[in-house]
């Protein structure tokens, strides 16, 4: 297995970037160091050079102060001496300690933060730096005059958001020409081919616009485009099983995996294989990012990249889950 020489350009830039990216969220909560090591050992071998995380990672967690997943990755980084070779991007907003500024978009939170993140990863620099979801208290003004002075100051390299609607993009596009300041180049949205229209209808215009590399979460739609879960049978055991039940156990999410598991068989696959498949067939699409808590289930997403779906399965796939 070796997606070297499947890179895509990090959107408009000239960056060059695996088209899978690890994702860590699952760093310090269902896979412990160890595990978390031999994810990243194998996702490095493979070719993979793009990891995301997020300085909140994973909070939610008890006993998780934030910052364990980022501590990881510096950790490896450090003990692998291949800093220089990785992408590295992170994200800030969330809440990451106590007190009204714990959380947000404005210069005292950013600039805390990102010093933060920047220990926790060993490193001087952020490759990617994204705003985790908007912030609606602080000026988008404040925002990027902030992130503008950290690609001054050499801390971060690019700027990028996730979980923002397509008209505060526009407006913070528009800031920026008007400023001058550093612009946004990536967005990272929940995109699969169940969920398709709250990024179709309300982002990829954006995305179109300004050239956005598109790196998407929750490819595989919480586990639901596995194949796992199937119609009339008893649920998996899983903590998103019942939210998962919720979301997608309807005639329109089964229809959907059901042609999965169809051109699956068809082209000798996985379902998660060709839902990945699928959204690297799509010209807006970066980087997939994808969450392993084993070397097996990392090696088997991974696989997608070397996938082709030919022109008619796409337009089946299309079809079946258009909104």
């Amino acid at each position: 297995m070796d997606i070297r020489d499947k890179v895509r350009n990090l959107g408009p830039t000239g960056v060059k970037v695996s088209p899978i990216c690890l994702g860590t969220m699952q760093f310090g909560w269902t896979a412990d160091k160890e595990q978390a090591f031999k994810v990243l050992d194998a996702f490095y071998e493979a070719g993979g050079n793009f990891i995301d995380t997020a300085d909140v990672y994973s909070r939610w967690v008890e006993g998780n102060p934030g910052g364990v997943a980022e501590e990881i990755i510096g950790e490896w980084m450090r003990d692998r001496g291949n800093r220089r070779e990785i992408v590295l991007a992170t994200k800030v907003r969330g809440r990451m300690w106590d007190g009204p500024n714990g959380e947000g978009l404005s210069r005292y939170h950013i600039r805390r933060a990102v010093e933060d993140s920047l220990r926790r990863l060993k490193t001087d620099v952020i490759d990617l730096y994204q705003m985790h979801w908007p912030d609606y208290s602080t000026p988008l003004e404040e925002t990027l005059r902030t992130l503008d002075d950290l690609i001054s100051e050499g801390k971060v390299l690019y700027i990028g958001v996730s979980n923002y609607p397509g008209w505060l993009i526009e407006q913070a596009m528009l800031i920026s020409q008007l400023h001058n300041f550093e612009r946004f180049v990536t967005v990272q949205p929940k995109y699969n081919i169940v969920d398709r229209e709250e990024f179709e209808k309300n982002v990829l215009p954006q995305v179109n616009k300004y050239h956005l590399g598109v790196i998407p979460y929750s490819p595989l739609a919480a586990g639901f485009l596995t194949g796992k879960y199937r119609k009339g049978q008893p649920l998996p055991v899983s903590a998103r099983a019942s939210s998962v039940q919720e979301r997608y156990f309807n005639d329109r999410g089964f229809a959907i995996l059901d042609k999965v598991i169809e051109i699956a068989e068809k082209l000798d696959a996985t379902p998660a294989q060709v839902s990945l498949a699928w959204l690297l067939h799509k010209p807006f699409i970066t980087s997939p990012i994808i969450g392993a808590n084993t070397v097996e289930q990392l090696m088997d997403n991974l696989k997608a990249a070397l996938i082709e779906i030919p022109p008619e399965l796409m337009v089946e796939l299309d079809e079946v889950s258009k909104f």
